[in-house]
């Protein structure tokens, strides 16, 4: 009705009927799949694994690696079973001496008080958790009841030794600690000391120190290789250093790592048009050391995208000094300020000085500008001389 009355052009109706009205109007953009995701967790699923029993042959960690809910239940289940089956060996041992029948068997019992499955299901546990009523015990009678009971003791302590110290590694599993080692949401490209430098910050919330501390940095990009082989995944070392260098870290504060692109960086061919979605790079960063609690090794990951890189941007300083102490201000972890920075590769910047001559120019002749504008605005309109007065 509204194409009659010339509102909407006709061929436009005609166009929006045509459309599947199932099919979504709004496509979301695709991004690159990370390897590494911001909290850590490799981003890697595991398919078509023929040799299943590999994870067999190493028990313990496929115990610990289950989630809690498959723990816990393999943790209840190996003490009913193993209650069980002991239970059917005293209830047999009582029936082939004739304990079951008092009146048909030997005045003298295996196990005393033993009547039924029940009553043998009750000293399996009393023998198994050394939980000693006094109303069942062996007697000497039963050469094989003693050897069943030195067999469950053994299988028993063996179940609590494995068990319990499946749940204590669970529980304090050094990915536990990582939680509190945190890093920039961003990482920034910009100058210090006349290069180029990718950084970040990191730092950690808990009192108790991370003792050393050493710090590493992937770059994983698709590369192609001249014999024309796809490397889908490919990594590639680059160094990180700190304000005392090296890759070894005190941190006790956050700190701002950095990584100087020169001509060994594999971002050295990095521009600042690059950093989209689409580009296909992603830069690792690992943090790994020794808990000084607990004495275990843990280690924190994360990572950065081409678009979580921000050009021409610095860390604003989170550390003052307050009443005699530092003072860290973590509500400004991860924000940055605009800082002068050429638009350009590390490579064109060192091919071409001026650049940065130029930009040193340009950011110094802006707070003198500013300046002399401000002392012409304070300038009086009228002055007395001295002629005046006499």
């Amino acid at each position: 009705m509204l194409s009659r009355k010339g509102i909407i052009p006709e061929e436009y109706v005609l166009t929006r009927l045509a459309e599947d009205p199932t099919e979504p109007r709004y496509r979301t953009r695709e991004r690159r799949a990370r390897f590494v995701s911001k909290k850590g967790n490799c981003n890697v699923a595991h398919k078509n694994i023929r040799e299943q029993g590999r994870f067999l042959q190493d028990v313990f960690t496929t115990l610990v690696d289950l989630k809690w809910p498959h723990t816990l239940l393999i943790f209840t289940m190996s003490f009913l079973c193993s209650w069980l089956l002991f239970a059917m060996v005293w209830w047999l041992i009582a029936f082939a001496h004739g304990d079951l029948a008092p009146g048909e068997g030997s005045t003298v019992p295996c196990v005393t008080s033993i009547h039924s499955f029940s009553s043998a299901f009750l000293f399996s546990i009393e023998v198994q958790v050394t939980i000693g009523f006094g109303g069942r015990m062996v007697t000497e009678e039963c050469p094989l009841a003693i050897l069943i009971l030195i067999v469950q003791n053994i299988v028993g302590l063996m179940i609590n030794a494995i068990m319990l110290g499946c749940i204590f590694m669970k529980t304090a599993q050094a990915h536990r600690r990582a939680e509190t080692l945190i890093f920039s949401k961003h990482a920034v490209i910009t100058l210090r000391h006349g290069r180029l430098c990718f950084m970040l910050r990191v730092g950690d919330l808990r009192k108790s120190m991370i003792i050393s501390a050493t710090i590493h940095m992937q770059v994983v990009r698709k590369t192609t290789s001249p014999e024309g082989e796809v490397v889908p995944l490919h990594q590639v070392d680059i160094p990180m250093e700190n304000g005392v260098g090296g890759n070894s870290i005190f941190l006790v504060a956050p700190l701002i790592i950095y990584h100087v692109i020169d001509s060994n960086s594999p971002l050295y061919d990095l521009a600042p048009g690059d950093l989209h979605h689409h580009q296909d790079l992603e830069i690792i960063v690992i943090l790994e050391g020794v808990v000084e609690t607990t004495g275990i090794t843990t280690q924190a990951r994360t990572s950065y995208l081409a678009d979580e890189i921000l050009w021409g941007q610095r860390f604003v300083p989170i550390v003052a000094e307050e009443d005699g102490r530092y003072s860290v201000d973590y509500s400004k972890f991860g924000n940055t300020v605009k800082v002068p920075t050429p638009l350009c590769t590390a490579r064109q910047l060192d091919e071409d000085r001026s650049l940065l001559e130029a930009l040193t120019l340009a950011s110094a002749r802006g707070p003198l500008r500013k300046r002399s504008v401000a002392v012409a605005k304070a300038k009086p309109k009228f002055s007395i001389s001295p002629e005046s007065l006499s």
